[in-house]
């Protein structure tokens, strides 16, 4: 058996932040399987009433795409920017057609990997964190790979996801804004 590459270890980082998130968020949180990979879903998350501010629907599901990387972002004062490769994964998510909302996952991890994880007695703890965009409506893309701008209010955490849970149970899908 070989062990992990690093770009695996970060991938599974990306999983064990999604899980501690929607976790404390009080949301179920599942691995996708090969099929929804395919399709560009990682992970799938549920969650139940009650949700923020008033609503229409009782549960919501988000499709998670995950990504994790150690290149620093670039960063415009209000955004991070990653680069999404794959035209298909890209199109994917801006997918208009749905009806479950898909959100694209970034973790941002140190460039050092002993950096990556700390653990004692008292803690354990995952360095740095992750931001959260949605695609639907974006312009499409024919091959190659795009820009996506995160934006630095989007943190991707409990608060966070519970905010957008309950838009989304108010059938308010987060659009991709024009650039």
């Amino acid at each position: 058996m070989r062990p992990l590459s690093p770009p695996n270890i970060e991938s599974e980082l990306s999983y064990a932040y999604l899980h501690a998130v929607a976790s404390q968020a009080a949301m179920a949180c599942r691995d996708g399987n090969r099929h929804e990979d395919n399709n560009g879903i990682d992970a799938q998350l549920t969650a139940w009433l009650p949700f923020v501010d008033a609503n229409t629907l009782t549960e919501v599901d988000i499709k998670v795409q995950l990504k994790a990387t150690i290149a620093e972002p670039a960063d415009d004062g209000h955004n991070y920017e990653y680069r999404l490769q794959g035209a298909n994964r890209y199109n994917d998510l801006r997918s208009e057609t749905i009806g479950i909302a898909r959100i694209l996952v970034v973790l941002f991890l140190p460039r050092d990997a002993a950096e990556w994880v700390h653990h004692s007695p008292d803690q354990l703890a995952l360095r740095r964190c992750a931001f959260w965009q949605s695609l639907r409506g974006a312009p499409e893309i024919n091959a190659g790979s795009a820009v996506i701008k995160l934006p630095k209010t989007q943190v991707f955490s409990p608060e966070g996801l519970t905010q957008l849970a309950g838009r989304l149970s108010r059938r308010d899908f987060p659009r991709y804004p024009a650039v």
